[in-house]
């Protein structure tokens, strides 16, 4: 008796460690996962607080095995919590079932985002004008991705900074100048991206879920940290200057070059000789270039740690789940479903208008805005722009 007494005490004894253990674990769990979540879920950047016609489905329940480990800023200095991406099967929504499938990797049916290239290479975006600007139609249900650019030099009434000389209007580029904090000229939310989104929302009737901007200096380590593009052309592309005021950005032979991070930029920014809109297309070269570089089996497995090494040198508002949401749809999209476009051409008129804060005429693309309303509501519906016969990226 007296050994099997022993022996149901220590089984209780056991039993109430395991008990313990269980406790603490549960008690964890709930004090550092829904931090963890907060992390997962809160604006890298400054909020757009815009809102926006596009619905949202946030919650997933699938993940993937490879997970993405990022720094989070937000927790205890050093802390690390890990960024679970979805799998890129269909999520079944737990709200009423619809007949129309579930988006992929747990992302909304529809984001719309806002890219911006801002034209300084400091390693903040204080100043810069966005002289790059592109919106992404990001459909998680087809998959497809469709991207239109708008001009730089685009003549736009630029809303709540009237108090600022005056200005009411300006280039659309300037609309992201005007709102950076080293202006002064902008209180709202969003900084420079912000006051460029309430700019497209005012004139075109655009409300972007998101935004995304990249400096120079953000520019050239994205592409080193892939390890280069490739990128074959078609003819030669001429941006020499033998002008002082103009920065001479080299000289690009027809065929295949490897471009690193500072041939890459100086690449995409000429614009001397063939003027923004066919600027555009070499953009489109680039990014091509760099959706099957991130792509490769040598660069892929790898996009986690690279994702967390530039998050502090590009300025955006998506949470880490929202990025890790794009990162696993990226492999889904077959190439036909890439699309990059841009408005018509002809649609425009060159012009001069006065520039109050210039004090002085400056050259602007004239539009009627009614006609790039209807192309953007088309483009937001996913109607506009149509199928290319050929795949936008070769």
């Amino acid at each position: 008796m007296p050994e099997f007494k022993c022996s149901m005490s220590k089984t209780f004894r056991i039993l109430l460690i395991i008990a313990g253990i269980a406790l603490v674990v549960i008690v964890a769990a709930a004090v550092v996962l829904p931090r963890a979540r907060q992390t997962l879920e809160k604006p890298l950047g400054p909020a757009l607080e815009l809102p926006t016609h596009t619905p949202t489905l946030l919650a997933f329940t699938a993940t993937q095995t490879a997970t993405a480990v990022v720094q989070a800023s937000t927790v205890t200095p050093g802390a690390q919590v890990t960024l679970e991406l979805p799998t890129a099967t269909q999520v079944v929504p737990t709200e009423e079932p619809t007949s129309t499938p579930a988006p992929l990797c747990g992302g909304p049916p529809v984001m719309l985002v806002l890219g911006i290239g801002a034209d300084n290479g400091s390693e903040n975006y204080t100043y810069g004008l966005g002289d790059v600007i592109r919106i992404a139609r990001v459909d998680f249900v087809t998959p497809k991705v469709t991207m239109i650019s708008l001009p730089r030099d685009l003549w736009v009434e630029i809303p709540g900074i009237s108090d600022h000389y005056g200005i009411t209007h300006g280039k659309l580029n300037q609309s992201y100048l005007y709102g950076g904090k080293g202006m002064g000229y902008y209180d709202g939310p969003g900084e420079g991206p912000g006051l460029m989104a309430r700019t497209l929302d005012l004139n075109f009737g655009v409300q972007v879920d998101h935004y995304g901007a990249v400096n120079y200096s953000a520019f050239k380590k994205i592409i080193d940290a892939v390890g280069g593009i490739d990128v074959t052309l078609t003819r030669d592309v001429d941006g020499t200057s033998t002008d002082p005021l103009v920065i001479d950005l080299g000289y690009f032979t027809a065929g295949r070059h490897h471009f690193m991070g500072e041939e890459a930029l100086r690449f995409a920014r000429v614009r001397r000789m063939i003027g923004d809109l066919a600027r555009q297309e070499n953009q489109n070269l680039v990014l091509c270039a760099l959706k099957e570089k991130v792509l490769s089996p040598s660069v892929l497995p790898k996009t986690p740690q690279i994702i967390n090494a530039l998050l502090d040198d590009v300025l955006t508002d998506l949470s880490l789940e929202q990025i890790g949401q794009l990162m696993c749809l990226l492999p889904q999209l077959k190439r036909e479903n890439i699309i990059l476009s841009s408005l018509p051409k002809d649609i425009f008129t060159q012009a001069q208008k006065y520039s109050p804060e210039m004090r002085a005429n400056t050259f602007v693309l004239d539009a009627d805005n009614k006609v790039i309303r209807d192309y953007i509501n088309r483009f937001i519906s996913g109607e506009w722009p149509d199928q290319p016969k050929e795949p936008s990226c070769p």
